[in-house]
């Protein structure tokens, strides 16, 4: 059996967004019990994480890092057509992920006691962005 839903979200720009609760609520819905959920952000300036739920200092000390590695408007780059934030927006989504994949039991995704996924945006102007959620299995 296969479920597929299509999530869309507003932002403010760059940062983190958990939508653990959102997943979850799909993959109730798909009626699968036991299989797999991928997630899926439809941008080149965007990602996707599992990441610490517990502490918000985790994802600023990412979002940190992401700036020491990969700063806006660095002169090595050519494409910067929509701003400084570009190119180094899909930098980071190159160096991250576009998608997850995670076991679904008992009719959720069995994240561990920590874990959140989140959708991390690298643009620092208000985006909207569409992630496709598809739960396989039995």
């Amino acid at each position: 059996m296969v479920y597929q839903q299509t999530l869309t979200y507003s932002n403010k720009g760059r940062g983190t967004n958990n939508i653990t609760q959102d997943v979850q609520q799909l993959v109730a819905e798909s009626g699968i019990s036991t299989g797999t959920c991928h997630v899926f952000v439809q941008h080149t300036s965007a990602s996707l994480m599992l990441c610490e739920n517990a502490d918000p200092d985790v994802r600023h000390d990412l979002e940190t890092f992401m700036q020491h590695i990969v700063p806006d408007g660095d002169p090595m780059f050519r494409h910067q057509d929509e701003g400084p934030d570009d190119m180094s927006a899909h930098v980071r989504t190159v160096l991250t992920n576009p998608d997850l994949t995670i076991p679904v039991s008992g009719g959720q995704c069995d994240l561990g006691i920590w874990q959140g996924i989140y959708l991390w945006e690298h643009r620092t102007h208000p985006q909207r962005r569409r992630v496709i959620v598809t739960v396989q299995g039995e």
